[in-house]
């Protein structure tokens, strides 16, 4: 969802009226509109993060079209089984329907699939009702089996826990493997994408507000569009009562009922402790706990592992990272400042989080370039490089062309001179890939410009582009 805006205009004053609309899922629609074309039934499974929009991209692609959609809770099974009567019932407009005392869940669809001709039913947050009765995925099985499968009907089962809706859903074990007709993970939106949220800021702000709320439709649309990025991280994240300011934490105790332990190895990942024995001793947790939470929190998507890209994923070379920078946002700078902020002190707490932001800024910034690099070149994979000391923001690998490129990014004041494609030219050398027969790209990106020998020596030399801001807004404005 983005924000767009309507003037009208009053003899004393513009009255601005908000109107919320639906933007840039066609992928995503292009794929449910074409199973509902099907002339068989369909059983979808879509899942993703919460807030991600999965919700708002159903009752899009559902409006125009006969469906119910039902929202499982944390109410009992009965209460549950109950409450998806109602809506069937409220579709059929059949009081009698409504009354039935149902003896379960395919008693239940047995009737109403009776009463109905192609139509679209929605369960959503489905992992609700597995916690409720792990027998459900069978229960759900025989329903497609015995009464769904050979209609036109379309069941699109729907999931926030996507740790679950993989294992428990998708996973080979599972009594609904093999019965699904397609999938999908709706993922954040990229940073590209944000122009539609924020289409009167350039690419400066926009990457501001990425940096803490990352691609996530619900957080964009809380913004306030007319001012700063900085007046929103303060007044909408860094104050006491902000939805935003709670949200993280909300949404982990929905996940974890003990979260103490997982926020302290997520505080130390977000201060820079990627590598598990920095997190172990930040942490001062024992190492098998440690590793048993890390594995918690990457089957739920929340840490990513991340690999030099030239080596293998077995490499002991491994480091951390928190999957969108929402969460690394908020358990760099919130968490650990919770009594300035519950105190109202926000002179001392941005005092103290300035020098701390600025890096926070860089780190997306090179979030974004490799975004930049992956969409203007024709690369197989693109992620970063290191060994012992020596770092390279972005390395990508066209395996097929023996083509590797090479990157560095940033924000700072100072311009880009010599030094710092001599420097990458350097330890570009160290990096081990085909190395007698690849051709190599070198791209530099920078806040604040470029120094004219550099200017020059590009010109000159068809394997290293420069890219300023002014260069990136104008390339997002053709995107």
């Amino acid at each position: 969802m983005a924000t767009s805006y309507k003037k009208y205009i009053s003899l004393d004053k513009i009255i601005i009226i908000v109107f919320k609309q639906f933007v840039d899922r066609e992928i995503e629609l292009k794929w449910l509109n074409r199973s509902y074309k099907q002339k068989y039934s369909s059983f979808l499974i879509l899942y993703g993060r919460r807030r991600v929009g999965k919700t708002e991209l159903l009752k899009h692609f559902s409006k125009d079209k006969d469906h119910i959609y039902f929202l499982a809770t944390t109410k009992t099974e009965r209460e549950n089984l109950k409450d998806l009567q109602n809506v069937m019932a409220n579709f059929l407009k059949d009081e009698l329907f409504r009354k039935v005392d149902f003896i379960g869940w395919e008693d239940l669809f047995k009737e109403f699939t009776k009463r109905t001709k192609k139509i679209i039913i929605i369960i959503d947050e489905f992992p609700y009702l597995i916690e409720l009765n792990k027998a459900i995925l069978s229960i759900f099985q025989r329903i497609w089996d015995e009464n769904l499968k050979d209609k036109q009907i379309m069941l699109i089962l729907c999931g926030s826990s996507i740790g679950m809706m993989e294992t428990e859903v998708l996973g080979y074990r599972s009594p609904l493997y093999g019965r699904r007709t397609g999938q999908w993970k709706v993922e954040p939106f990229k940073f590209r994408d944000l122009k539609l949220f924020f289409p009167k800021y350039g690419f400066e702000d926009r990457l501001m507000f990425y940096s803490f709320l990352d691609g996530i439709p619900h957080y964009l649309n809380q913004m306030d569009t007319t001012k700063t990025p900085l007046w929103n991280i303060q007044n909408k994240v860094l104050k006491r009562g902000e939805y935003l300011y709670e949200e993280a934490e909300n949404l982990l105790r929905q996940e974890f009922r003990e979260p103490r332990n997982y926020f302290s190895i997520l505080h130390a990942i977000a201060d820079g402790n990627t590598r598990y024995g920095e997190i172990c001793n930040k942490t001062e947790l024992d190492k098998p706990l440690v590793s048993q939470y890390l594995k918690n929190l990457i089957n739920l998507h929340i840490v990513k592992k991340e690999y030099p890209i030239t080596q293998k994923k077995e490499t002991r070379n491994t480091r951390y990272e928190l999957s969108d920078n929402y969460y690394d946002f908020w358990f760099k700078f919130v968490y650990p400042n919770k009594s300035l902020i519950e105190e109202d002190k926000h002179d001392i707490l941005m005092k103290n989080i300035k020098e701390k932001l600025t890096l926070h800024y860089s780190k997306v910034f090179e979030q974004v370039c490799r975004e930049i690099v992956f969409d203007l070149h024709n690369l197989n994979r693109i992620g970063r490089w290191w060994y012992k000391d020596k770092e390279i923001d972005i390395v990508g690998l066209n395996e097929q062309q023996n083509m590797i490129l090479f990157g560095e990014c940033k924000w700072s004041k100072r311009k880009i001179g010599m030094e710092t494609i001599e420097d990458l030219e350097k330890k570009s050398r160290e990096v081990r890939w085909k190395n007698h027969k690849r051709r190599e790209i070198y791209v530099l990106f920078s806040k604040s410009g470029f120094t004219e020998d550099i200017k020059s020596l590009a010109q000159n030399r068809t394997n290293l582009q420069l890219y300023d801001v002014d260069r990136l807004e104008k390339l997002y404005r053709r995107t």
